[in-house]
């Protein structure tokens, strides 16, 4: 008789103990969003270098310098892990690395053209849609066990609201876009020339009145721009996939799981800084920008800093979703809610510089209401998750009755 009741209080605090980890995945992909989302922001501390010269070096440290530190410190028996995978393994993890490369290159120029509020939230409100459940229906092809895919969504109570919790983040992306469209048409002319991100702001002597710099707002542009990075740069949740093997044999061989992903972001980075590396090297050739990188008339040793803390707090956007990641899945839940921490941060950062201070209320309600809409698609996605949990832990209360 007091065999069943030790069982229910290990079931208990084993519910607990899941319930945590959903907790845990989601503060993980807090951070990591929180990371990707205000990555950009050293990079306005850079003066006299082109776009391709601070990006590129930000890439340096992004796809190549820190990644090997990190799985080094992580999961040292790396570098083995990787000489070991099979060349498909390895290939495919590339080659989407290759693809998502293209997604972070425009990734800038969609920021450039929209601003941070709006082309963040437009590049991954499209990251968010494929990168979500694209796997998710692959797995329903290829079913493999563990993996969740089309059906389990389509016909759990947990899944069915994920999955509205996706369809709510793209409802809050769309509105996002609208009042994107808003705020075009009531900036002039004269203001679209100079309203797209404010830039660096400095006191000046006893007045300290602050300055603000910005790029070209063009909402054409940036669309085009970042319809076709949001695509893209959703390659990078299926290269994780595609480098599974790698994050399963670090586990294997006793390492953290919770950063087991750490072996394949070096592969897949290294895709990433192909694409990025000769694209910049062909704007530096086209516009004569080489001399940027010894430039004494510019600060160049703060341009370095400044790139190099961009480039390494881009990085910490993967590493923590990794650990989230482990915690929930690489299901569409984890990129849902990495995507929209994301949207949420950089729009914070938009509201910060003021990107919409120059527009109606009326804009800046619907503007408001998009972002109120992803939050609420993390609080769905974050309980369809708890329910799955609870699940599974009805179907271990089952397993005991069965014993008893």
């Amino acid at each position: 008789m007091e065999i069943p009741i030790i069982v229910y209080i290990f079931d208990f605090y084993k519910s607990i103990a899941q319930h945590m980890q959903v907790i845990l995945g989601i503060i993980f992909h807090f951070i990591g969003g929180f990371a990707s989302g205000s990555f950009y922001m050293p990079f306005k501390k850079v003066k006299g270098w082109h776009w391709e010269t601070f990006w590129l070096i930000g890439g340096l440290f992004s796809w190549l310098i820190v990644p090997p530190i990190a799985a080094c410190l992580t999961v040292p028996g790396f570098i083995n892990i990787i000489s070991h995978s099979s060349s498909s393994t390895l290939g495919y993890t590339f080659l989407f690395g290759l693809l998502w490369g293209f997604g972070g290159l425009t990734y800038g120029l969609g920021v450039r053209y929209l601003g941070m509020s709006l082309g963040n939230s437009i590049v991954l409100g499209f990251c968010s849609a494929f990168g979500a459940l694209v796997p998710s229906i692959y797995y329903n092809i290829y079913p493999v066990a563990g993996k969740t895919n089309l059906d389990l969504l389509l016909h759990t109570t947990w899944g069915q609201i994920v999955l509205v919790g996706v369809l709510v983040c793209l409802l809050g992306i769309f509105i996002c876009g609208r009042a994107g469209t808003m705020k075009e048409r009531e900036l002039s002319s004269q203001e679209k020339k100079s309203a797209g991100q404010k830039f660096n702001v400095e006191r000046e002597l006893a007045a300290e009145q602050k300055k603000e710099s910005f790029q070209q707002f063009n909402l054409k542009k940036g669309l085009i721009v970042a319809i076709f990075s949001g695509i893209m740069s959703a390659c990078f949740n299926f290269g994780i996939e595609a480098g599974k093997p790698m994050a399963e044999q670090a586990v294997a061989e006793g390492w953290n799981p919770l950063f087991q992903n750490n072996v394949t972001y070096v592969v897949l980075l290294w895709g990433g800084l192909t694409t990025n590396f000769i694209w910049c090297v062909i704007l530096n050739i086209k516009n004569r920008s080489f001399k940027d990188y010894v430039d004494s008339s510019t600060p160049i040793a703060r341009n370095y800093l400044f790139s190099a803390i961009a480039g390494t707090t881009w990085y910490l956007q993967f590493f923590f979703y990794g650990m989230g990641e482990s915690k929930l899945g690489n299901g569409a839940s984890s990129w849902i809610l990495h995507m929209a921490f994301i949207i949420l941060v950089a729009n914070m950062w938009g509201i910060v510089l003021k990107e919409w201070g120059k527009v109606s209320q009326k804009t800046k309600n619907t503007f408001l209401v998009g972002l109120m809409a992803i939050l609420l698609s993390v609080l769905l996605v974050g309980y369809g998750n708890y329910l799955k949990d609870k699940e599974q832990s009805k179907e271990t209360v089952s397993f005991v009755h069965v014993i008893k």
